[in-house]
């Protein structure tokens, strides 16, 4: 999906950490949950589009930067929150 070489460029635009790709097993629970409507951006936007992959902050597993046709989606605004996922 990413490129290594890619992702060792990423950061988040936020908090500037590293950022590493989500295992398939929570990519289909995001999905999940979203195809139910329970997933809301950090914006608190409802998330309607299901993700292909996902990208989160080294060391904290409490939102995603989701991936969109093979494209990473690094606004802060698009941020999905997985607390409860």
């Amino acid at each position: 999906m990413i490129d290594d070489e890619l992702l060792s460029l990423l950061a988040c635009p936020e908090t500037k950490k590293n950022l590493v790709l989500i295992d398939e097993d929570l990519v289909r629970r995001i999905n999940d949950k979203i195809a139910s409507g329970q997933v809301l951006t950090r914006m608190k936007g409802k998330v309607t589009e299901p993700i292909e992959g996902g990208l989160m902050r080294e060391g904290d597993a409490t939102s995603v930067y989701p991936v969109r046709n093979n494209i990473p989606v690094l606004l802060v605004e698009e941020l999905i929150e997985i607390k409860d996922i």
